[in-house]
């Protein structure tokens, strides 16, 4: 255990924010490759089971055939594991955590199988924080342009992370004072048969075209279940998305090497990542987290497959936004309720605006959303 005063990790300084702000609005140049460069049938599937997402649009390929597509696209938010930058990869700061809290997306076009993904970044702005978890934060946002191999900007994104102090968030932080000091809780089998089924009741719209004149303002979507979160679970999502540090043996090495303050020494003082907050719990609990949790990416992900559940083959998904409101630690659950803001006619365009939020099993507000679909008209 750690002594109260021991100071461990680095603090944000004027000298680095001055760094930072220098960098705004010059596009990124050579930075960590990504994850994904093609949208392969097998990639798109794994990010999509990485959700728990089996929609048979991004999996099937004879589903997919007949549909107006006539083969696989992958689903918006495959996107996230074609760009380090949009998932989380900060600069500056160096050895100040980064919590990934958000983004807004725009899509232009559908990214279809085999599509090669190029991306253009740029640091968007710095402002400042007082926070509960860690007092000063800073919010770090990035815009990236997403391209396809004809040059076609398919879409685009702003994303943003906090940086906090870590030794702040642990020692004097007070947004999760309560969580920490309860028991680990232990859900009864009637519990997890009542969660379940929502997964058992899950409804893909699919190949039924869902109209436009059909919807009603103020209707609710289905409440969609994520959970109850395990660390298996957010490494099955690591798995289709890639992480941004996860390396192996050499690969580790260089990455540590090359950039000062990420390797943090582990119980055998092995320089190791500081993603492993996602999976384990002792690390997660020294910045200052509930225990180990969600990524902030996966959680917006999820979010967007609420929405193509909904809208079925024929809709697309025009724009959404994540707004992270508190961590989803190993054990949470989560429920993702929708309802029809309005219904409007923008460019030819037949749209839905859709409002979004999702509450843990404590009734604890997790993520706000939103987002605009468009749906097929009947006339």
């Amino acid at each position: 255990m750690l002594d109260k005063t021991e100071t461990r990790f680095p603090k944000i300084t004027e000298e680095g924010l001055d760094d930072l702000r220098k960098r705004i609005g010059v596009t990124i140049g050579v930075t960590a490759e990504p994850w994904c460069y093609e949208a392969t049938r097998d990639n798109i599937r794994h990010y999509a089971h990485g959700i728990g997402d089996d929609n048979p649009l991004w999996c099937d390929p004879d589903y997919a055939a007949k549909s107006s597509y006539g083969g696989i696209i992958a689903l918006p938010s495959f996107l996230f594991s074609t760009s380090r930058i949009v998932s989380g990869y900060v600069g500056g700061l160096p050895g100040v955590h980064a919590m990934w809290s958000g983004a807004d997306w725009t899509w232009h076009k559908a990214v279809r199988r085999n599509d090669v993904i190029s991306t253009e970044a740029k640091l968007k702005d710095l402002v400042e924080h007082q926070t509960r978890f860690a007092g000063r934060a800073i919010q770090q946002t990035y815009h990236v342009d997403f391209f396809n191999q004809q040059g076609d900007l398919v879409a685009e994104a702003d994303s943003w992370c906090f940086r906090t102090e870590r030794d702040h968030a642990r020692e004097q932080g007070t947004k999760y004072k309560e969580v920490r000091a309860r028991e680990p809780r232990r859900y009864t089998e009637q519990e997890l048969a009542a969660a379940y089924k929502h997964y058992a009741e899950e409804r893909i719209q699919g190949s039924r075209p869902r109209y436009w004149q059909d919807v009603t303002e103020g209707e609710a979507l289905p409440v969609m279940l994520k959970g109850p979160m395990t660390v298996t679970g957010f490494i099955a999502y690591a798995q289709g998305w890639g992480g941004l540090y996860i390396r192996a043996n050499k690969l580790a090495w260089k990455l540590a090497d090359a950039h000062r303050g990420l390797g943090i020494p582990n119980r055998f003082n092995i320089p190791d990542c500081p993603e492993r907050v996602h999976w384990e719990e002792e690390f997660a609990l020294e910045v200052g987290a509930p225990g180990a949790y969600d990524y902030g990416p996966e959680r917006c992900s999820w979010l967007t497959h609420h929405l193509t559940n909904w809208m079925g083959d024929d809709g697309f998904l025009r724009r959404a936004t994540c707004k992270i409101r508190r961590h989803n630690p190993e054990g949470d659950i989560l429920f993702i309720k929708g309802k029809v803001k309005r219904k409007f006619v923008e460019n030819g365009r037949h749209l839905v605006e859709i409002e979004q939020e999702a509450r843990n099993q404590d009734d604890e507000l997790s993520v706000l959303g939103t987002g605009i679909v468009e749906l097929p008209s009947r006339s």
